[in-house]
């Protein structure tokens, strides 16, 4: 093997962070390194000492070293070069090269030494690869956070019904004059798996305040009576404990009329025996200098029978892609048809399509790093004043046609400087102070509103304030493919179908 081990030490040779890439043990590790500063003689301007056994390459780091450990019979050349490859990769993930931070970032560094050197050899990588085979997402993890995400939304939307009917049953029992039920109902619906802070935050809406009654007559006796109501007082200082923390409560008297509470909610989608859901996702990774590093866009067309007199059908698809997509069709989809006559029907005219599920029936790619075909285009330009820095970011829309819905870029800020101070602003913007971050919230963005800007100041280094991230929701999707009509195999008559459309963000971000 050439590459024993790769570290990052203090000058008295305590190991910080440390990679062995061969089987050695902690006490022979740390045993090496301790004795790499004794062999340095002072004055002397080396790359590499030796030992009896091995060698060490090291490249000074301030206060630090990056040591590689390696057998004698290695080139010296290729470590060399294999060093400064590992000397860069640090900077990648430490704002500073002090202990701490090295230590923080510990994990980010391991990934990345094994991403250059595999059973002692150096892979043939350089800096940009190892950022993009780091950084890549998991299929497994967008799944489990999918599915949690629907778990989360399922029981959000089951606690603002359960709030509305305990609000209808105070307001009933005000008019009746009997006793109104408190918000003990949360554990027997189903909802204990749901913090305290998510109920809250997501579905507490202030009941009206009740009338004045008649003091009631107090029953004689020294035993404590049951104190109805405490319940309540507990949320709400449990709410003014949340406030105190930074945490956006939603309430009349935050600004939010109980009316539109129940406008976060979508309504149902009226589907037809046929129906066809259009879904488009983006990832999109731009630098801070405007320029596009990687944008790909994902569609399917999904197709789901209800009927089985609807089985046999085609789908005409309307096609006014422009921009390149690379589309492709199910394998038992009749590929020549849908060259042809851009219709999308089953290779045996005679079969259905199956009934009750969902078929992906077509699907398009467009991977470009053409920034002319970025949707929407951030440029966030910090500028240091003093101890402070003055943030402008603006956003333009670019695609005509296009209406984003929803729009949030969020900005990290540094912590602990206090809340930052805003200037002009398009739309609304949310400071949290406990995930160090600033949303700019936008409700729509189209052709009447294709550009906008927000200025802000708060303390801190223009690197504070990257990456910046974009979500967003559509109902018109990027690539324009659409569903014309549906007819029978048979007959060519026309089928009533719905059609439901989406184009929604995997991954918008800014470095």
């Amino acid at each position: 093997m050439v590459l024993l081990a790769a570290a990052v030490c203090t000058k008295s040779g305590k190991a910080i962070v440390s990679r062995q890439f061969v089987e050695m043990t902690r006490t022979r590790i740390e045993g090496l390194l301790a004795a790499f500063p004794k062999l340095m003689g002072t004055g002397k301007q080396h790359t590499f000492v030796e030992t009896d056994s091995v060698r060490y390459v090291y490249q000074p780091l301030d206060k630090l070293y990056m040591v590689l450990v390696t057998t004698k019979n290695s080139n010296i050349l290729e470590d060399l070069e294999t060093l400064r490859l590992f000397s860069r990769v640090i900077p990648e993930y430490c704002r500073v090269l002090e202990e701490s931070e090295i230590s923080e970032h510990c994990f980010d560094l391991i990934f990345a030494f094994d991403e250059i050197v595999a059973l002692g050899y150096r892979e043939n990588v350089n800096l940009a690869q190892i950022r993009t085979f780091t950084e890549m997402d998991s299929h497994e993890e967008k799944v489990f956070r999918a599915v949690r995400e629907t778990q989360i939304q399922e029981a959000n939307a089951e606690m603002r019904r359960k709030a509305k009917e305990l609000q209808q049953a105070r307001r009933d029992a005000e008019r009746t004059g009997k006793k109104a039920p408190g918000f003990g109902g949360f554990g027997s619906s189903g909802m204990s798996g749901v913090s305290p802070a998510t109920i809250i935050t997501d579905s507490m809406v202030e009941p009206e305040k009740p009338r004045p009654a008649p003091a009631p007559v107090r029953p004689s006796g020294s035993g404590k009576a049951l104190k109805l109501g405490a319940k309540g007082k507990e949320i709400d200082n449990f709410v003014d404990k949340l406030k105190s923390e930074g945490e956006n409560i939603i309430t009349p008297s935050a600004g939010r009329k109980p009316s539109e509470v129940s406008k976060v909610l979508q309504p149902p989608v009226n589907t037809e025996s046929v129906h066809l859901k259009i879904e488009e996702k983006i990832s999109l990774t731009c630098g801070r200098d405007s320029g596009l590093q990687n944008m790909e866009i994902l569609g399917v067309v999904v197709l789901r029978v209800a009927d089985d007199k609807n089985g046999r059908i085609r789908l005409h698809i309307n096609n006014n892609d422009k921009k390149g997509a690379q589309m492709q069709t199910h394998p038992n989809v009749d590929k020549k048809l849908f060259t042809v006559e851009n219709l999308i029907g089953l290779k045996n005219p005679d079969k259905s399509f199956p009934l009750d599920s969902d078929v992906g029936v077509l699907k398009w790619r467009l991977q470009t790093t053409d920034e002319s075909l970025i949707p929407l285009t951030i440029n966030c330009w910090p500028s240091e004043s003093g101890n402070s820095c003055d943030v402008n970011i603006e956003y333009e829309l670019q695609v005509d046609g296009l209406e984003l819905n929803e729009v949030v870029i969020t900005i990290p800020v540094p912590s602990g400087v206090g809340a930052p101070v805003v200037g002009d602003l398009d739309g609304e913007y949310r400071h949290d102070s406990r995930k160090n971050i600033l949303e700019w919230c936008l409700p729509v963005i189209d052709e009447k509103n294709k550009s906008g800007s927000l200025e802000f100041s708060i303390a801190g280094r223009p690197n504070d304030f990257f990456p910046v991230n974009v979500s967003f929701v559509s109902k018109r999707n990027y690539c324009d493919i659409q569903v014309a009509k549906v007819t029978y195999v048979d007959g060519d008559s026309p089928v009533k179908f719905s059609t439901e459309t989406s184009f929604v963000v995997d991954k918008y971000e800014i470095l």
